[in-house]
C-alpha cells in the first residue's frame, strides 16, 4: 500500500490581500481554473500573483484577467509561455448568472481572493465585493493596529 503524502505547509498558493483592504466582501465562491501544464508546475513552485486581478463575465463564461503566473526556466521549453494570459474559471451556470447580475449593480464587482490547492486541483476563491470609502479603510487599519497592540500586551503579561 502506498504511503500518503503529508500536507507539507499551507495549501494556499497566492492571496490578494489588497482586495480584503479595498473592498467589503459580500459573498464568496469557489471556482476551478483551466490551466496549462507549465502553469501548474509554476503554481507548485509558488510563482503566482493576484494583485490587480479581476473577473470578467463574457458570453456566459467567467474569465480571470490580470493574474500573473511566472513560468519556470526549466519548464515550457517548447511552448511560448504567456505569464499574464486570460484564464477560464470553471463555475456552474447559476453561479455565473448570479455573479453577472450582481456585478451589473453600481459599485459591485467580482475579484479573486486567493488561489489554493484542493487535493490535486487548483481552486480560486472569488468574492462579490463593494468598494470601501476612505473612512472605512481607516477604520479597518485602526482595528488591525489595535488587535496587534492587544496581542503584544497579552504576550508581555
Amino acid at each position: 500500500m502506498a504511503k500518503k503524502k503529508g500536507n507539507l505547509g499551507s495549501s494556499t498558493i497566492a492571496q490578494n490581500k489588497k482586495a480584503r483592504f479595498e473592498y467589503h466582501i459580500d459573498e464568496t465562491f469557489e471556482a476551478g481554473l483551466s490551466l496549462a501544464g507549465w502553469e501548474v508546475k509554476s503554481l507548485r513552485a509558488g510563482k503566482a500573483q493576484l494583485t490587480d486581478t479581476y473577473i470578467l463575465i463574457k458570453n456566459g463564461e467567467a474569465w480571470l484577467l490580470g493574474s500573473h503566473i511566472t513560468p519556470l526556466n526549466t519548464v515550457s521549453t517548447h511552448v511560448v509561455a504567456d505569464p499574464s494570459r486570460t484564464r477560464k474559471l470553471l463555475l456552474h451556470r447559476k453561479e455565473i448568472a448570479k455573479i453577472f447580475s450582481r456585478t451589473q449593480d453600481k459599485g459591485h464587482t467580482c475579484v479573486p481572493l486567493k488561489l489554493y490547492w484542493k487535493k490535486n486541483l487548483v481552486k480560486c476563491e472569488l468574492a462579490l465585493v463593494r468598494g470601501k470609502k476612505l473612512h472605512d479603510k481607516r477604520a479597518t487599519e485602526k482595528a488591525r493596529d489595535w488587535n496587534r497592540e492587544k496581542a503584544r500586551i497579552m504576550r508581555a503579561h
